[in-house]
């Protein structure tokens, strides 16, 4: 094993943006609305890597919950122990990530898999500035049917704090990339969690 035990006490910086998706948008999504991050896990994390997901809110498993519907990272370990640990479907990519500014930071990602895009983001906020507040909340995945355990349903559990604000965000999702479903649309909204603090798992 390659990847630490659970929980996994993480800490970095995450850029979150929310979209909505109508009812006959696309044939394979369901309608609502979905969140998509970008993260840097930085020391003293127990990996440090880069990660780019989708998600959105189920009621699942006895309560309100968050299921990650597509995710990316540039750690192998990470994706076996997402994968291992708590079902999350991560796959690998590149990023780049480049940042400006102290009390205004402008930050710019970009992913891609084989140098082909995914999406790439632009965010401006003055989250640093902001008092650390408390968050919780918990996933909810499904193992793949060929999984014949109890433990099918894996609920992991997260809470932290961080100095999180609305933000700026943009974003531009290749027409051609798995994420083409969200090509064309604008954020309802963005929010930037600087030097997050939390425990997952």
């Amino acid at each position: 094993m390659t990847y630490p035990p659970a929980p996994w006490n993480m800490h970095g910086q995450l850029f979150l943006s929310l979209f909505r998706v109508r009812a006959g948008d696309h044939p394979d999504r369901a309608p609502g609305v979905y969140g998509a991050a970008l993260v840097s896990y930085e020391q003293p994390s127990p990996l440090t890597y880069s990660e780019l997901l989708v998600a959105r809110p189920v009621k699942a498993a006895g309560g309100r919950r968050v299921t990650i519907t597509d995710i990316w990272v540039d750690s192998e370990d990470s994706l076996h122990g997402g994968r291992d640990l708590w079902a999350i479907p991560k796959d690998l990519c590149e990023f780049q990530r480049t940042t400006s500014g102290r009390r205004v930071q402008r930050t710019s990602w970009s992913t891609s898999v084989d140098g082909a895009p995914i999406a790439s983001a632009r965010f401006t906020d003055v989250s640093r500035s902001i008092p650390r507040t408390p968050f919780k909340g918990s996933t909810w995945q499904q193992r793949s049917p060929e999984h014949a355990g109890p433990d099918r349903e894996v609920v992991a559990e997260l809470k932290g704090s961080a100095r999180a604000f609305p933000c700026h965000g943009s974003w531009d999702f290749s027409e051609r990339g798995p994420l083409a479903w969200l090509a064309g649309r604008r954020p309802l909204a963005s929010f930037r969690m600087t030097d997050f603090q939390m425990s997952f798992g």
